[in-house]
């Protein structure tokens, strides 16, 4: 269960839950194991510059190498661009989580 979170200036034009949904599917076309992208967003109305920073957790996988590293990252980039409406300094990050990082779905 991967997690997109986005920190930007409010003055940036974005539809985000188009942007999730792209997100989402995107992640899945590299790995069909990853499943939902908990996603979310924070806008800020105190700024210096507009600027968008961007950041995937993902759980760390045997198959989630270098290769795939850095042609999701490519991938991620380059759609979350499409997105982007006008010009920001944008920041993107992949990361990995700990091993013993804990992720499920609590039911009551």
């Amino acid at each position: 269960m991967p997690h997109a979170e986005i920190k930007c200036s409010s003055d940036l034009r974005i539809n985000f839950d188009e942007l999730f949904s792209s997100l989402e599917k995107l992640i899945n076309q590299h790995d069909s194991t990853a499943g939902i992208c908990k996603c979310r967003a924070y806008l800020t109305d105190v700024f210096k510059h507009s600027h968008i920073l961007i950041t995937i957790s993902m759980l760390t996988k045997p198959h989630r190498d270098e290769n795939f590293t850095k042609k999701l990252s490519h991938d991620l980039e380059t759609e979350i661009k499409k997105h982007l409406k006008q010009e920001c300094y944008f920041s993107f990050l992949l990361e990995y989580n700990p091993l013993h990082y804990v992720t499920n779905f609590h039911s009551v």
